[in-house]
């Protein structure tokens, strides 16, 4: 493996969203090649694991990990340690909290290599079919504090806009997004229960109450003109 100043190496892998097939050659054999694999949930990344017969020390690594584990693992890796990490689903670091021990392992100097492969946003803006040469992703909404100002906000970018959403918060989303543009919707990418919805929010949204299968949703916001370029 390529190594910088005798130190260890940070790959970020890019993991399946869904279908298992859309894993590249690449990342499986980094995940084979590494001393240890970091994951935001052991137990998710085990099933993958298991699925190609790879054979790899794992550990944690997720939003509550603590600050010392974390700062051990850098340690470790200026030590020599090989690592990958990885999310459960997609690309770590993006909408991920995976991106604040990427930035310690920047200012440790660490050498930091990029294994591409699928990402949930991406994969719905290739099919949405409003402009895409302009856009921008905003990750989950708020929650509570700040939800307001964030649908302003959203409502003022003409171009395309992509996030993501929670079952559980879905129809409250689309109750807030802008009624007089274009919507596409994937639930459940690349899955079995993979669904397309397009149209306004509130069509939109008249069929997600119909389904039983909430599942994960990634929401594409048409540009205020949509004329494809």
């Amino acid at each position: 493996m390529e190594q910088k100043n005798n130190k260890g190496t940070l790959f970020v892998v890019a993991t399946p969203i869904g279908n298992l097939s859309d894993i590249s050659a690449r990342a499986i054999e980094t995940l084979r090649s590494v001393d240890l694999i970091a994951c935001e949930d052991t137990r998710v990344t085990h099933k993958l694991l298991d699925h190609f017969d790879i054979q790899a020390k794992t550990t944690s690594l997720h939003q509550h990990t603590s600050c010392a584990k974390e700062e051990s693992l850098i340690n470790e890796i200026v030590a020599g340690l090989n690592v990958a990490v990885v999310t459960d689903a997609g690309t770590p670091a993006i909408s991920d909290p995976g991106s604040p021990f990427v930035k310690m392992a920047v200012d440790a100097g660490i050498n930091i290599i990029p294994i591409p492969g699928v990402s949930a946003f991406t994969t719905v803006l290739s099919i949405c079919g409003f402009p895409t040469n302009r856009f921008t992703f905003v990750g989950f909404p708020p929650n509570k504090k700040g939800r307001n100002k964030f649908f302003e906000e959203i409502a003022g970018i003409e171009h395309t806009v992509v996030m993501y959403e929670s079952k559980h918060r879905i129809l409250k989303t689309l109750e807030q997004l802008p009624q007089h543009r274009d919507v596409m919707i994937g639930r459940e990418l690349t899955k079995m229960h993979e669904t397309i919805y397009r149209g306004n929010a509130s069509q939109i949204a008249e069929q997600i109450k119909e389904s039983s299968d909430k599942g994960e949703f990634v929401i594409v916001l048409a540009p205020q003109s949509n004329k494809l370029l």
